[in-house]
């Protein structure tokens, strides 16, 4: 019950920006980390598989993209579970799942038994930690919520760093078989950081001062039953113009990690070389989240984070551009040390504009429906990019075409943003005056009883000088300004209502 009472009203608790939210950012840390690094960290298994279940490379590349496609089209099935039952029980349950998957697919007889264990089933158990966690992170934290999701942010490539390495000893010491059950027990981690995520509970108003019964009268009021999903969150203008942006990122973001290994290998550059890239990214990755999180929160650039955001799209998108005339190893060096510093500036400011966009009480089905489009996106853009390097065998078009689509999604961004939603803030004062003009058109009807009570019927309490109709009048026109308007409107002291 918790839970559920959380997500019910979890909204109107103030979000105490520290406390108890440590803890709930350090889970959040972790998950992220799995969610990010684990369908990456399992490729290093491949090879073994391949040679025991006599498939190719491209077989077991569907591992992966099965695992990222379970993960981020599963969104809206995890916004409405959050939306049910809470964000603990959906974590304790997905870490399970996730767990389960490695422990069945080491006793794998097949590829296909990979596929479901490996791709449906723990790729299933992520999505029911990875959404919640992030939904638990923004009930927690308000004013340090940029630096929050930085932080959080940065568990993706630590915990590349560690689970790359680790699966590499498992696979020499165990086998697969034992790597993936060794695996399949540390996920169950994802249980314990779901513990983690304790409800925000309102505070007791019947144990304040001087108020007896008022919590209790106002509990017996049927609440109204919160929405599975939320789908009136397409009606703001700033949710249609962020999952627009993300998607077409999302067809190029994830292009350069995968391919520049195997651009530096066709370069001429050995093996562990060629794989030093991506640690190297990764480090550099692991500071910059943070920090721009840091960046993020100033007070100046908080209100304009969208425009920060679109800055490290873009930033991202030319340094593919520029990436593509690489010629030599040490080229690629640099390419991967801006790569990485915008990778982690969008990966700690994707979610936080999001939250800023929809709110609080609208983002646990935003962040489902967004992941769902960017699923759709991440299973295109990386088999696209391959067809084209299997027409054209020269991988400087890859990183153009990955180059262009981020480009082309920071420009959508900032564009429509600078255009359609700057305009936003002016829309309560257009309501204000509206009502106004409302209020002008509905003052007649109040007074002109009064100037024709002398000649029409009086009513029979004569010492009321209000008639029963103008009383009711007035009352209608009241409620009627106080929704219409929207604001703390005085509207009892107002000239009609005290006629």
């Amino acid at each position: 019950m918790g839970g559920v009472a959380l997500d019910d009203g979890g909204c109107r608790v103030k979000a105490p920006d520290g406390g108890w939210g440590w803890a709930v950012l350090f889970g959040c840390f972790i998950i992220t980390g799995f969610s990010y690094a684990f369908p990456k960290a399992v490729s290093v298994f491949f090879k073994e598989l391949i040679r025991e279940f006599g498939v190719g490379y491209s077989d077991t590349a569907w591992i992966s993209s099965i695992l990222l496609a379970m993960l981020y089209g599963t969104g809206p099935l995890c916004s409405i579970l959050v939306n049910r039952f809470g964000c603990r029980p959906v974590m304790l349950v997905g870490g399970l799942f996730a767990s389960l998957g490695m422990i069945l697919a080491s006793f794998a007889t097949s590829i296909i038994h990979i596929y479901l264990c490996i791709g449906v089933i723990t790729g299933l158990g992520l999505a029911l930690n990875f959404q919640p966690s992030l939904i638990m992170l923004n009930r927690y934290f308000s004013e340090k919520r940029p630096l929050a999701n930085g932080l959080a942010a940065a568990g993706s490539p630590v915990a590349l760093c560690c689970l790359s390495p680790l699966g590499q000893i498992l696979q020499y010491e165990y086998g697969w078989r034992g790597g993936f059950l060794i695996l399949g027990g540390i996920l169950l981690n994802c249980c314990a950081c779901g513990a983690l995520m304790r409800p925000l509970l309102p505070p007791k108003m019947s144990e304040t001062p001087g108020v007896e019964n008022t919590p209790d009268d106002g509990d017996k009021k049927p609440k109204p039953k919160p929405k599975m999903l939320d789908f009136s969150v397409f009606r703001d203008r700033g949710f249609v113009i962020y999952t627009v942006a993300a998607s077409i990122m999302v067809l190029g973001l994830f292009v350069p990690p995968v391919f520049v290994v195997s651009y530096a290998k066709e370069l001429g550059n050995e093996d562990t070389k060629s794989a030093l890239l991506l640690t190297i990214l990764g480090f550099v990755d692991i500071f910059a989240r943070p920090t721009c999180g840091i960046i993020a929160g100033l007070s100046w650039v908080r209100p304009r984070c969208v425009y920060l955001f679109s800055f490290a799209v873009l930033f991202n998108g030319i340094t593919d551009l520029v990436g593509s005339l690489s010629k030599d190893y040490s080229s690629l060096v640099v390419f991967c040390i801006f790569f990485g510093i915008s990778y982690g500036m969008v990966g700690a400011l994707q979610f936080e504009v999001l939250m800023a966009v929809v709110g609080t009480e609208k983002f646990s089905s935003a962040i489902g429906l967004v992941l769902l489009f960017e699923a759709i996106a991440v299973l295109v853009g990386p088999p696209s990019a391959g067809r084209l390097l299997d027409f054209t065998k020269n991988y400087m078009y890859v990183f153009l075409l990955a180059g262009i689509e981020v480009v082309l999604s920071a420009l959508v961004l900032a564009i429509c943003n600078f255009l359609f939603i700057k305009k936003k803030p002016e829309a309560p004062e257009a309501a204000v005056e509206a009502g106004e003009t409302k209020n002008h058109s509905c003052t007649p009807p109040i007074e002109e009883p009064h100037k024709t009570s002398g000649n029409s019927e009086k009513p029979k309490n004569s010492g009321d000088p209000r008639p029963e109709s103008v009383a009711e009048d007035s009352t209608e026109v009241e409620t009627f300004l106080k929704v219409k308007d929207g604001q703390k409107m005085n509207v009892t002291g107002s000239p009609e209502s005290d006629l």
